[in-house]
């Protein structure tokens, strides 16, 4: 007796729900990522067990490489582009249009207020311009330092809800550090959370 064939019925899947999915996924992620800026210098942090996150928004960052050189930098390219429009007027520097979109799109500055709008001409090559520089912390006078004023500025603008948050080299030397946190305690600015690389209890 002969076998009987089954005829086979193709398989057919609707992919449209599936792709509509993978849109609304596609679209999720790319309108609530934030992309990392390359920040002027490579900062290598100590690793600490302490899990405290640091804000995600109205922060300001203070970087300090493991020479000292210290450069600041806000949450987002508006805070940031007023920051560094503040701190222009104070010391009298005219920043052009292009100038201050540089500015805006910067992760951190770290340099003499003398040499704000050169380093703003850089464009693309402002992180290799200002790496070997830095931001003053000596005061002239008798007056608050440039470091202390970029504080101050960031403050006036943002208001006592931003927070500060320091991220120092693991080599950088302590009297540097000492020195920062002595400028900010002169300016009452005592609360601030310090950026680590987390490691495990049992590396201790």
């Amino acid at each position: 007796m002969g076998k009987v064939k089954v005829k086979k019925a193709d398989v057919w899947i609707d992919m449209t729900p599936m792709s509509d999915v993978m849109v609304l996924l596609l679209t999720f992620f790319m309108l609530t990522s934030t992309f990392v800026k390359n920040e002027a210098v490579k900062v290598v942090t100590p690793g600490s067990v302490s899990e405290i996150k640091v804000p995600e928004s109205n922060v300001l960052t203070v970087l300090c490489d493991k020479d000292g050189r210290i450069f600041v930098g806000m949450d987002n390219p508006r805070r940031m582009g007023e920051l560094v429009q503040g701190m222009a007027d104070q010391y009298g520097v005219q920043l052009t249009k292009k100038q201050f979109e540089t500015a805006q799109g910067a992760a951190t500055i770290g340099v003499n207020m003398q040499d704000l709008a050169s380093a703003l001409n850089q464009e693309d090559r402002l992180n290799e311009f200002q790496a070997t520089k830095g931001i003053p912390t000596d005061s002239v006078d008798g007056k608050m330092s440039q470091f202390q004023d970029w504080i101050k500025m960031a403050r006036d603008n943002n208001g006592s809800d931003m927070k500060l948050a320091i991220k120092a080299d693991a080599g950088t030397p302590y009297k540097v550090i000492k020195k920062m946190m002595s400028e900010l305690q002169d300016m009452s600015e005592n609360r601030y959370y310090l950026i680590t690389a987390l490691k495990s209890k049992s590396e201790d």
